[in-house]
């Protein structure tokens, strides 16, 4: 394959990669469902092979393009129509956290553990589960966080009050049974200390999925059965 063949292919496959993205519409790239997942890996594999296999003709390989846009644009039209459809090439949004608790069963089906969650929570201004009202992880992997309604931002018609800057944020303690101890050597707290707090609390460690100490000083705690 000469080098003048390569550049042919390369620039005809940019071009129908373009096109015929362009015509299944900015779903394609703007939220990465499973559906548009495995679309997306097909279509970088398959211009891949029209560009340096010399057995595939430009022909045979722009006929692949097409017909897979074809089933791709087959496929969403019947996801519009149909909602079931939908389920099975999008999936469903799970909750993840209802009402302040973590959801353990639906995280580990999403195989995610407190960690990933933690930072999603982050991504979205949110430091503390006990914050939430609901969590719920969409289809195309985003998370959308739903505030308890005290804390949601105050609008004009709202009384304006002073409040003190925030100097630091919640900080977990426990994460799966287990005491994180570099963070309580942070804030200068024992372990007993912590299992004094749970007794309080009626709990014990081997009961509790995840707990934070909350900006006020309390104690945040998520059980496995809530």
């Amino acid at each position: 394959m000469t080098y003048g063949d390569i550049l042919f292919r390369t620039a005809t496959s940019f071009v129908a990669l373009l096109v015929l993205t362009r015509l299944l519409g900015k779903k394609q790239v703007g939220q990465l469902t499973f559906f548009n997942y495995v679309t997306g890996i097909t279509f970088g594999s398959t211009a891949a092979e029209i560009i340096v296999n010399r057995q595939i003709t430009m022909l045979q390989g722009l006929s692949s393009l097409i017909l897979w846009s074809l089933m791709a644009f087959l496929l969403a039209l019947i996801a519009l129509r149909s909602v079931k459809a939908r389920e099975i090439l999008d999936g469903q949004p799970t909750i993840l956290i209802k009402q302040g608790k973590i959801l353990e069963n639906a995280l580990a089906k999403q195989h995610l553990n407190i960690d990933d969650l933690s930072m999603m929570l982050r991504n979205k201004n949110v430091f503390s589960p006990e914050e939430i009202e609901f969590a719920i992880l969409e289809p195309d992997g985003q998370l959308s966080v739903l505030k308890k309604t005290e804390l949601l931002p105050a609008t004009k018609r709202d009384v304006q009050a002073a409040s003190e800057p925030v100097r630091n944020i919640p900080i977990e303690l426990i994460v799966d049974r287990k005491i994180v101890e570099k963070n309580l050597g942070k804030l200068e707290l024992s372990s007993a200390w912590l299992l004094q707090q749970l007794k309080k609390a009626g709990t014990s460690i081997e009961q509790v999925f995840y707990a934070e100490l909350q900006l006020d000083g309390t104690l945040y705690i998520d059980k496995y059965r809530d």
